[in-house]
């Protein structure tokens, strides 16, 4: 956070001088001291002193000076009517905002008009859909630390979706917290941030909201009893401070001059939060920050190309924004229990088998709203008439889409269908009160319908008749005086006129009082265009307030039944996914998988991704099992190695996630975990080098891999020396193999690899060839058994547009190296003598024996211990 947050020093220095309104911004400077106040002053958003300098600096918007009797201070403001994309610019550069508006009519107030912060806005609390990604969740994070155990609770404001967790290890934790990705978390004073990435904010809160007998009473006001719903103090913990939280973002004034108003909640209370789901993450398979970024499942590794070619990108098929969602966190969290994959693959067979059914149903989705979000908005008094019309056109498609699902036999869907509530009493309030086409402004009328209350009725009705009179009037009075060029007119100033220009006012009547005089003309009014003018400002003015107030009254029904309405959306979600991936079986070939049994076994399959976007794609087999378990995949660059290893972790994770996969067929064992160690790159900032990230990267595999796991291993120990590189692979080979048994694939130039595969028993070695002529090399990307012959990189280089005397040169240097290594093997062939050995001094040798003894191989970890052999070998070799 920006060190310019807080109570402004330059009014401090002030103090007893400030203006009655300077005094108010300061006070709430004071209370909100974590957070840039916006103050409104009319129709802006201010802010003063250091804060306006600050946030003119931010927003490249003017500075300017505000000059009273206290002096001359800087200031800058927004216009209320934008302000949302400029607090999308504050909350980048790491700002709370805490928005402090007028909560008092300007013409009532007799002295400063009384304003109050009604919402807090920060990047995990956001409600508002300019400042929403709608494909995604936006969560808050809440981490706390007792003895032996982290709890971990994750909120989605706008949605309500509310996940607690726990562990004892903090890598786990830093595993749920990529999983979830949340844009903000809290943490208690003085406990680590480590779990969370530099894109996440982070901030210690109040050590009251974390007090254990505190967090109880919090979470059983919500939920009930948190013994029942949570498995850890800790847990309990996370959630009450979580939810204390999310109240104070939420403000707790209630605001009368705009549509944001609070329904006059006294608390801060969230009535949509009706659902806390506790999980276990031994539920789900877990794929870690890692895995997620080498696979691409939501974003290119590069900024170039198609910002859709990603697993997400080529999978979403979904008509809603619920459905997307619901993806997305499908694809985050696939499946272990092979009941729970199976209910959603049989769903999508269904849904694939019946075709018109399956468009029927995707067409009404497509008019489906965002509904979690809407009925969150409508809890919180933010919603305005179109969002409960939107809300109102979603559930319109319900008793369709439970006809389009009566005959079917998949239990998943036939729950779903169950669980498609109608909401019939919901849909017929919104129909009875709200108009079609309403106002989007609560306060100005035009809002509920005709027929609905018998007193607006009568209101409109005066309102409508003394309009009329007067659209009369000026057709009367012209008959009545004799002026033509009489008008009868309106203004906000000066109300209802009859204006008659100035060469007829020797003709006006004697009831004609005069109201207004201009240079061409004169203004006048009759007694009874006054009483009409009084009658008809009463009946308006009583009609929009009683609107706002019947508005307010069908809101706060509505919301009543959020749990209910949060239920279909939920059921809706779902059935968006399931029909839009029987869309993406069918039209592109993708097959059932079977889950169970032992390993994985895929006919020819193919990369989801990649297929999309090359005019052919050459399918391969791939057959992992505990007798055949590490693969040893060699070949030269650009074979298709990567793309493989891709495949096989990508057709996995569809698997587990409950779609169709893209191949042949294929047969699959839930893995628990996908371990990914592809591709090269550094960390400057952390002053990590290429290697150290790799080894870092390779440490987490080998503390955290099953025989359940599927690990990719692509070139391990290319960042070094090739000999240590090496040693460092053959090393990770013999421990994955040995130790832990896990299904891997382990792609390498390393060709001394291949020998060490035909030793091991549960090891084998499959190669991508290539065809070379003359100097040209061509790919046919076919996985055969066995190893390469080559890696051609003098030939993938020219490819690659290698100047050629670089290659020409590379040509030469290479054949000298052959020449060379044929001479050596002459020479030992014709040689019976074994290598001398290097001879060892009696002083190395205790020096040796002494470094030794300094190897504590008990705290050490696999790696750590291979590198320590291969450094101790290459200094006696």
């Amino acid at each position: 956070m920006d060190a310019a947050l807080g109570p402004p020093e330059k009014m401090a220095e002030r103090g007893d001088e400030l203006t009655p309104m300077l005094s108010q911004y300061y006070e709430l400077c004071k209370q909100y001291d974590d957070s840039l106040v916006l103050f409104q002053v009319g129709d802006f958003y201010e802010t003063f002193c250091e804060a306006a300098e600050t946030t003119a600096r931010l927003l490249e918007i003017a500075l300017t000076q505000r000059e009273d009797s206290t002096g001359t201070y800087p200031m800058a403001g927004i216009p209320i009517d934008s302000a949302e994309s400029y607090i999308e610019t504050l909350l980048d550069a790491g700002y709370r905002i805490a928005v402090a508006d007028q909560v008092q009519d300007p013409d009532e107030a007799t002295g400063v008009v009384e304003r109050a912060v009604t919402r807090i806005v920060t990047p995990g609390t956001l409600t508002e859909d300019e400042l929403l990604d709608t494909d995604d969740n936006n969560f808050v994070a809440c981490l706390t630390e007792d003895p032996g155990r982290y709890g971990l609770a994750f909120l989605d404001v706008s949605t309500g979706d509310f996940y607690a967790t726990s562990a004892r290890r903090e890598e786990a934790i830093a595993d749920e917290v990529s999983r979830f990705a949340p844009a903000e978390a809290i943490v208690e004073p003085d406990a680590s941030a480590d779990p969370f990435d530099a894109d996440c904010m982070v901030t210690p809160y109040d050590s009251e909201a974390f007090d254990a007998e505190g967090a109880t009473d919090r979470v059983n006001a919500y939920f009930g009893s948190p013994d029942e719903l949570l498995a850890e103090d800790a847990e309990i913990r996370a959630c009450g401070a979580l939810l204390a939280y999310a109240e104070y973002t939420r403000g707790g004034a209630e605001t009368t001059c705009d549509d944001s108003d609070d329904d006059g909640d006294a608390d801060s209370r969230l009535d949509y939060l009706n659902r806390l789901t506790r999980y276990e993450p031994r539920e789900y398979m877990l794929l870690d920050r890692v895995a997620v970024s080498s696979l691409e499942l939501f974003e290119r590794r590069t900024v170039h190309g198609n910002a859709d070619v990603t697993l997400l990108g080529v999978l979403d098929e979904t008509s809603c924004a619920l459905g997307s969602r619901k993806l997305k966190d499908w694809l985050r969290r696939p499946l272990l229990d092979a009941d729970r994959i199976d209910a959603r693959l049989d769903a999508i067979d269904e849904w694939t088998g019946r075709v018109r059914e399956r468009e029927r149903a995707r067409d009404h989705l497509r008019d489906v709203y965002d509904i979690e979000r809407l009925v969150a908005r409508i809890s919180r008094g933010r919603a305005n008439a179109r969002d409960l019309r939107a809300l109102k056109a979603t559930l319109d498609v319900v008793p369709d889409l439970r006809e389009t699902l009566a005959d079917f036999e998949a239990e998943k869907l036939a729950e779903l269908r169950e669980n498609l509530d109608e909401l019939a009493d919901v849909r017929d309030l919104v129909g009875r009160a709200i108009r079609a086409d309403p106002a989007r402004e609560i306060t100005e009328g035009n809002v509920i319908k005709s027929g609905y209350d018998d007193e607006l009725d009568r209101l409109r009705a005066t309102e409508r008749e003394g309009k009329a009179w007067i659209d009369d009037l000026e057709a009367t009075e012209r008959e009545r005086t004799g002026i033509d060029s009489l008008k009868v007119g309106h203004n906000s100033v000066h109300g209802y006129y009859i204006e008659v220009t100035n060469p007829n006012l020797d003709a006006v009547p004697d009831d004609y009082n005069r109201r207004q005089t201009l240079k061409n003309s004169e203004r006048f009014y009759t007694p009874e265009l006054k009483q009409r003018e009084d009658e008809i400002l009463r009946a308006e003015n009583r009609a929009d307030d009683l609107e706002h107030e019947l508005f307010r009254e069908v809101r706060r029904e509505v919301a009543a039944e959020s749990e209910r309405v949060q239920a279909v959306a939920d059921a809706l979600a779902e059935l968006d996914v399931l029909a839009g991936l029987a869309e993406v079986a069918a039209t592109r070939d993708y097959a059932r998988p079977e889950i169970g049994g032992e390993g994985t076994h895929v006919e020819g399959g193919r990369h989801p991704v990649v297929e999309r976007t090359q005019r052919s794609f050459v399918p391969n087999d791939t057959h992992l099992d505990s007798g055949d378990r590490f693969a040893v995949v060699t070949g030269p660059n650009m074979s298709g190695k990567s793309t493989y290893m891709r495949q096989v972790a990508l057709i996995t994770v569809l698997a587990q996630t409950g779609s169709f996969v893209p191949a042949a067929s294929a047969r699959i064992a839930p893995v628990d975990r996908i371990f990914t160690r592809v591709g090269a790159s550094d960390d400057i900032a952390g002053g990590r080098s290429t290697f150290m990230v790799e080894m870092t990267e390779l440490a987490a595999i080998l503390r955290s891999a099953t025989d359940s796991s599927l690990v990719l291993l692509d070139e391990v120990g290319r960042g070094t020396s090739t000999t240590d590189g090496l040693a460092i692979a053959r090393a990770v080979t013999e421990y994955l193999h040995d130790e832990i048994g896990a299904l891997t694939l382990f792609a390498t130039h390393h060709h001394e690899l291949t020998e060490t595969a035909d030793e091991l028993p549960g090891a084998f070695n499959l190669h991508f060839a290539a065809d070379q002529t003359g100097d040209e090399v061509s790919f046919d990307h076919d996985v055969r058994p066995g190893a390469a012959t080559a890696s051609y990189g003098v030939q993938v280089a020219r490819s690659a547009g290698v100047p050629d005397p670089v290659v020409e040169r590379s040509k030469r240097l290479l054949a000298e190296s052959d020449a060379t290594d044929v001479e050596s093997s002459d020479q030992s062939d014709d040689s019976d003598a074994e290598p001398a050995p290097k001879a060892v001094t009696d002083g190395a040798r205790d020096e040796l024996a002494a470094r030794l003894r300094e190897v504590d191989v008990a705290t050490m970890t696999p790696l750590e211990a291979m590198n320590a052999l291969a450094e101790l070998k290459r200094d006696v070799e």
